[in-house]
């Protein structure tokens, strides 16, 4: 009985901290509530057993990344109200909406396509234990998989130099606003 009540407690935590970060006009607020969000899940990963996972996510996720964030909200000040019509480019709004709807119909291929659904029957090859799995996990990861960690570390950080490039205020900008000031 506490399975079903845990897993709607923390999805109903998940829900509203995943509309929070969407919602919320202060950045700072939005990373907090996707601070919120990642503890949902860890929570749900904690009630599948997943407990490695789930120390990963407040670790990893919640600690460092979402530190990041606010690292970079702080660092450019991007938390102070701002007019964001200034930038908007007119083909803009429409080029988002067509990336969007074509990456949604690209997910619904992926999702029609599948050979190999998800079953929830039990695995062929029985119980993964021991520190063979743990040597074969280390492999895998650093000889299969490792291109797509540097790929997405990469993404990261071109995403934050992105982030501090579009933040940036012109010094023209700068200028005639600190020349307003002082006239008044």
């Amino acid at each position: 009985m506490v399975d079903p009540i845990v897993f709607f407690i923390a999805s109903a935590i998940c829900l509203t901290g995943a509309f929070g970060v969407i919602l919320a006009r202060n950045p700072v607020h939005s990373a907090l509530m996707l601070v919120m969000t990642l503890f949902g899940i860890a929570v749900q990963f904690v009630a599948q057993e997943a407990h490695f996972l789930a120390a990963v996510q407040v670790i990893v996720y919640a600690g460092a990344i979402v530190v990041l964030f606010l690292f970079v909200i702080m660092l450019l000040g991007v938390d102070k109200a701002q007019n964001l019509e200034l930038s908007i480019l007119p083909v803009q709004r429409w080029a988002a909406l067509t990336f969007g709807a074509g990456s949604l119909a690209v997910l619904t291929a992926f999702i029609v396509n599948v050979r190999e659904p998800v079953t929830g029957a039990e695995s062929v090859g029985g119980i993964a234990t021991g520190s063979e799995n743990v040597r074969l996990l280390a492999r895998s990861l650093f000889s299969d998989y490792v291109y797509a960690f540097e790929l997405t570390s990469l993404l990261l950080v071109i995403a934050v130099i992105g982030a501090v490039v579009l933040a940036r205020k012109p010094k023209d900008t700068e200028m005639v606003s600190s020349d307003s000031e002082r006239s008044i």
